[in-house]
């Protein structure tokens, strides 16, 4: 995989930071990689990550994808160092999961989801598009990864018509996550069909049940692993996925 930038969010933790240590141990990574976080307390890791590798001008830049003004501080920084060459991957990694079952569903629970799942995702996109465009302008032909691309980390849990008997009770404490997620997978179909034209790849892709803070050590996957497979899944991805909702592996997960 080539890709001469990426921005990743929520990049201080979890899937965001090896997304970041995966992208740099790359035979040929990126030039830049743009690294956000929301709290400056909690970037040790990435510090680290940016000292061992030299190779790449790792960029770290604040932003709550829930702001408005961190989002367009973050897209000028971006710019002023990408310039005409544009973004050529936005991984759109940041999200919560807070466990509230029905009966006690609060409206703040729900909005919270809604705003950093849902919301969030939409408005970076949107601001970061003008450099994806760009990105994309300097090829001519068919979408992939390395022309330009958008990732986001959706899951299967937002799948409205999967089996639910397939999913384990346990998941329907989670109804703002998951109704947040099937709102992004739409938001994205949406956005997918309005970027056709212009060469930008959009895809949904979930990562698996991952052992991180959000995840917990129940789950069933390593976050080295999940992230070497969707690594190796955006390789082959090209216009005919476009708009697509994909497991790690590339198998379609239905909407």
């Amino acid at each position: 995989m080539e890709v001469d930038s990426v921005l990743v969010t929520g990049a201080n933790r979890g899937i965001g930071l090896e997304f970041v240590k995966q992208l740099l141990r790359l035979p040929k990574p990126p030039h830049y990689v743009f690294a956000t976080y929301r709290d400056e307390k909690s970037i040790q890791a990435l510090e680290e990550v940016k000292e061992a590798h030299k190779q790449t001008q790792v960029v770290l830049i604040k932003m709550d994808i829930e702001k408005t003004k961190e989002i367009e501080n973050a897209k000028k920084i971006v710019e002023g160092i990408v310039g005409d060459k544009g973004l050529n991957l936005l991984i759109n990694n940041a999200g919560i999961l807070k466990i509230q079952v029905f009966r006690e569903i609060t409206e703040e629970n729900l909005l919270r989801h809604f705003s950093t799942n849902t919301i969030g995702p939409v408005m970076v996109l949107k601001e970061m598009l003008p450099l994806l465009q760009k990105s994309a302008a300097r090829k001519t032909l068919g979408m992939n990864i390395s022309r330009a691309a958008v990732l986001n980390l959706s899951a299967t849990l937002g799948s409205i018509s999967l089996r639910s008997d397939l999913i384990q009770a346990k998941w329907l404490e989670t109804i703002g996550y998951r109704t947040s997620k099937a709102a992004l997978n739409m938001a994205m179909q949406v956005i997918a069909r309005t970027v056709k034209d212009q060469g930008i790849l959009v895809v949904n892709i979930c990562p698996g049940w991952v052992k991180t803070d959000m995840g917990t050590s129940q789950a069933m996957l390593e976050v080295t692993e999940s992230i070497s497979a969707i690594i190796e899944t955006l390789q082959r991805l090209n216009e005919t996925h476009h708009g697509s909702f994909l497991d790690r592996n590339g198998n379609v997960i239905p909407f």
